[in-house]
């Protein structure tokens, strides 16, 4: 099989019910950002500094992104044909009991955090803004069409989830979460 089939060439894509939509729509848009999501979180299970416990919900949480993507490359209404691979409650059921496991290990927040400590701390934060982005990509899509119970509540709660994991890989690594300072000091001796 060929990688091109040149049916997209017009500007239009396939939805999995055999639909065709130009590939600025909304329903793309929202499944071509899962697609970003996934690729960072593929990312970051290449990271040597991702510990182990991580990297086996990542490469679950792979798998869930490439199911939410089906999901959302097929329009409810009409239903479709074949059996797609859908987010359940199940899933996000199952993030929310990686969230309370980690969060059990972690000093309780008490400032806002930015980005950064270990390499897979801050790209754990960055698949969470990727993944807050597809969440509201969704939502907007969600105005015009029903897509489900579970997939938005699935990327909301998979967001809670990246930032609890970046402040867990932080922990497993022995780093302090980078604290917010908004009086910074802006000594150009510094720099």
């Amino acid at each position: 099989m060929k990688i091109y089939t040149k049916t997209g060439d017009d500007g239009t894509t396939g939805l999995f019910n055999g639909q065709r939509v130009s590939k600025n729509a909304l329903r793309v848009n929202v499944y071509g950002t899962v697609d970003e999501l996934n690729s960072i979180i593929g990312i970051i299970t290449t990271l040597p500094d991702l510990p182990p416990k991580l990297k086996t919900a990542m490469n679950t949480i792979n798998n869930l992104l490439f199911n939410l993507g089906s999901d959302l490359a097929t329009p409810l209404n009409p239903t479709p044909k074949f059996e797609v691979p859908r987010i359940k409650n199940e899933n996000i059921i199952w993030l929310e009991s990686l969230i309370d496991k980690y969060d059990a290990e972690l000093q309780p927040l008490r400032n806002f955090i930015l980005p950064g400590g270990t390499m897979s701390s801050a790209f754990l934060q960055n698949a969470r803004t990727v993944c807050r982005r597809a969440e509201r990509i969704a939502v907007e899509l969600a105005n015009e069409e029903y897509l489900g119970d579970y997939a938005i509540k699935f990327l909301n709660r998979l967001s809670d989830y990246l930032f609890t994991a970046a402040r867990y890989a932080n922990h497993l690594n022995s780093v302090n979460d980078v604290l917010w300072e908004s009086n910074v000091d802006l000594n150009l001796e510094l720099y």
